[in-house]
């Protein structure tokens, strides 16, 4: 089943036993007890991604119309169980001695977390270097003044992917207001290359699936996403393929479990026998950045099929009626694919001929396939080449815009893809703001913004002086984290929207707030009575969410009321800009979104509670491409790797990865059953091949030190324990996001900036 498994790697730690099944139920109970969550928790459980309940924090996976009876997985039920913790971060805990700023930074993530929910707005005492509480409006009023006196290019407006499409579209007209675009958002160290290599080639920035095609398709080639982790609720479609007789070809360096064996927690059966669904029929352990190489070998394979197909008379094998209507760029490609040596093909992808062969003609006999990616596609210096290519494959045989077919990227975030839906964006050409100028009665900036990557060097460069982060721990996720910590607490001005304790609280700038909100499952009583919120998933589909828990504090306030109130404290008065109005009623803003949207939130008040949400329209899935050319793009590539370096004698590709106990940077735990590790996330995995050759040992104590050629900043990563692990050669893999410190701020995609995490240089050196 795995290309690249060999008799000295069999035998090594990784996958040890399925996805779900008990292991996934005493995860979940394990994180229940480590959260000390109150019994209430469960109830929120039975209530995730229904209707009038509470769509997950987590994953953005779709909410399906026909639900089961306990429709959350286990990242999403640690997410759920981890924000309802019954633990409390009070101004106490910054009161006792130990508790300095300074000091918590010896603390680990995880600790940092575990200290509970915040509860008071604070702010940073530089005389005593804690934080300790303030009002609620001498925090807006002091923050506006700050605002009013910055000069407005040199403030950013950051949004993590948790906030609602509610505040999320006030947050940008905020900024907008304020008299900028610098509106970074999480995207732009993931999905970034989504949408800006999806929009060239398609015409469309996200996705072409929605839910029912997964019910309809015959086939799955994966690259680079790890369901049993990331998005575990797949894993249930991905068992029904199988049931109904589909195949599933998966491309990954790493062997990630959810794409090995399943066990569905929800049949009995399955889990008093342990009966496994085996996922993948084929699974190819690509090397980092080889993927433009692999697909370009599978694509050769068709054509080489429809050429013999043609010449023989036979039916051909490449969809050419829909080529010539619907592409262009298609004879140049296949010359590439015929001109190609295998030889080229094997040597960049790190697969044999045979190996792309045999997924090749998985391909051609499926008739109806749908291509799945996720960050270990996209996070490379020629990311949106690998999604151009994947495209490529995808029109050969005109498996986009028919049902059971198309483009499949799997979000990270819940409403990460919704945010940029309704504003949140750096790019002004994206934004409406002819219809913000209408409606608000102000001029929107036209000047593009700071994507993330602009941002942090210009914290680096101590060019940003200010920055107001809806959501999220931008420090501990960008590249660079040591020369971001630097930067960040230079700042005149830090305003961070939080739930819990992160390490970017503990680098306060000259004047620093921590302002606490609710979760998405809390009652957000307002004026007009308890609020819901809506998002986007990954499938476009917009869904309602309500919470229904007692808040954590009762000095806590919703997201949007404090963008409203930050707002309010900042700008000049505008009849037009009705913060308590909208505070008091969220479906005055759902109006605003729609009436600045109107094609994609038709009716949105109606429709809000739609079961399984309502489809935002995507041309692509329509074969309505709205390209230059007016076609879908086939690309010729004019390289075969992805990750935007040579390769040298000592150097390895770098990729980070996460842990069965993480979402994003929250760390739940010190458990990664999937890969066999326990305890710690002090380590790097490593061909056994390579550690023998490079002179070291399983088990040795080493660091990883950059290797790139880009700059002259050292960057080092030590304390790690070196583990015998089944990669590719010359690969290797550790942590996100302890790995960020050896991730250069200039190594990113080429053409969205997104960093390139799952190919970074280093070189592996012994303590």
């Amino acid at each position: 089943m795995t290309d690249n498994a060999t008799k000295d790697t069999d035998d090594l730690p990784h996958s040890p036993g399925p996805a779900g099944g008990w292991g996934s139920m005493k995860g979940i109970a394990r994180i229940y007890a480590e959260a000390s969550a109150s019994p209430g928790a469960l109830d929120s459980l039975r209530r995730l991604n229904k209707p009038k309940g509470v769509m997950c924090v987590s994953c953005a996976w779709p909410k399906p119309e026909n639900y089961s009876a306990f429709e959350f997985c286990e990242n999403g039920a640690k997410a759920t169980l981890w924000e309802l913790t019954s633990d409390r971060c009070t101004p106490a805990f910054f009161a006792e001695s130990s508790h300095t700023v300074t000091a918590l930074r010896d603390w680990s993530d995880h600790e940092l977390e575990k200290s509970g929910r915040l509860t008071h707005p604070m702010k940073y005492d530089a005389a005593s270097d804690r934080y300790v509480a303030i009002g609620w409006d001498d925090a807006f009023a002091q923050i506006g003044a700050t605002l009013r006196d910055l000069p407005r290019e040199d403030v950013v407006f950051y949004a993590s992917g948790h906030a609602g499409l509610e505040a999320s579209y006030l947050y940008a007209l905020l900024a907008r207001a304020y008299g900028n675009n610098n509106l970074p958002q999480s995207s732009n160290m993931c999905h970034e290359t989504t949408s800006v290599g999806l929009k060239k080639v398609i015409g469309s920035p996200v996705g072409t699936v929605t839910f029912a095609d997964l019910d309809e398709t015959d086939c799955y080639f994966f690259f680079g996403q790890n369901p049993g982790t990331n998005s575990p609720r797949f894993l249930h479609n991905l068992k029904d393929l199988k049931d109904r007789g589909g195949k599933i070809v998966t491309f990954n360096p790493v062997i990630e479990q959810g794409l090995v064996s399943f066990v569905d927690p929800q049949d009995p059966l399955a889990m008093m026998t342990g009966k496994e669904t085996i996922i993948s029929d084929q699974y190819h352990q690509v090397q980092s950045g080889g993927d433009v190489a692999a697909i370009l070998g599978l694509c050769k394979v068709v054509v080489e099929v429809d050429d013999r197909a043609r010449a023989a008379g036979w039916d051909a094998i490449i969809d050419h009626a829909f080529i010539a209507e619907h592409t262009t760029g298609f004879d140049e490609f296949v010359a590439c694919c015929r001109a190609t040596a295998w030889a080229d093909i094997e040597q960049a992808s790190g697969l044999t001929e045979a190996a792309l062969r045999d997924a090749a003609m998985v391909y051609i006999q499926a008739e109806k396939v749908i291509g799945v990616y996720g960050m270990g596609f996209t996070q490379h210096a020629h990311g949106a080449l690998n999604i151009a290519m994947l495209v490529n494959l995808l029109l050969l045989r005109g498996n986009i815009g028919r049902p059971g077919t198309g483009c499949c990227p799997v979000r990270g975030h819940s409403n990460v893809q919704g945010q940029r839906t309704v504003g949140v964006a750096e790019k002004a050409h994206l934004v409406p703001l002819d219809r913000l100028k209408a409606l608000f009665d102000f001029d929107p900036p036209t000047k593009d913004g700071m994507h993330v990557v602009d941002a942090v060097q210009g914290l680096i460069d101590r060019k940003v002086r200010g920055i107001i982060s809806l959501g999220g721990n931008l420090v501990r996720a960008v590249p660079d984290q040591q020369r971001m910590e630097e930067g960040w607490a230079a700042q005149d001005l830090v305003v961070m929207v939080s739930t819990k304790l992160n390490r970017s609280h503990l680098y306060p700038g000259k004047a620093a707030y921590i302002l606490p909100c609710l979760g998405r499952a809390e009652v957000d009583a307002q004026a007009s009575g308890h609020q819901a919120v809506t998002s986007e998933d990954s499938f476009s589909m917009i869904s309602g969410s309500v919470g229904h828990r007692p808040p954590a504090s009762e000095h806590l306030k919703s997201e949007l009321a404090i963008v409203a109130g930050i707002a309010k404290a900042t700008l000049a008065p505008n009849p037009k800009l009705k913060w308590d109005e909208w505070t008091g009623d969220y479906s005055r803003v759902r109006d605003l979104i729609e009436a600045t949207y109107p094609d994609d939130f038709r009716d949105f008040n109606r429709r809000m509670f739609q079961p399984g949400g309502f489809w935002r329209v995507n041309d692509a899935a329509r074969r309505v491409w709205n390209t230059d050319s007016g076609k879908a793009v086939i690309t010729t590539p004019s390289r075969l790797s992805a990750h935007g370096f040579a390769d040298k004698p000592g150097r390895y590709r770098l990729l980070t990865m996460r842990s069965n106990d993480q979402f994003n940077t929250t760390v739940y735990g010190y458990s990664d059953r999937f890969r066999g590790i326990e305890g710690t996330r002090d380590v790097v995995l490593m061909n056994p091949a390579d550690i023998a050759e490079a002179g070291l040992a399983d088990g040795d104590k080493v660091k990883l030190v950059s290797d790139y050629d880009g700059d002259n900043v050292e960057r080092v990563l030590g304390g790690l324990t070196l583990i015998a692990y089944n990669l590719p050669r010359g690969t290797v893999a550790g942590y996100y996001p302890e790995c960020n410190v050896l991730v250069p701020i200039t190594h990113h995609d080429e053409t969205s900036k997104t960093p390139a995490s799952k190919s970074v240089p280093v070189r592996v050196e012994a303590l």
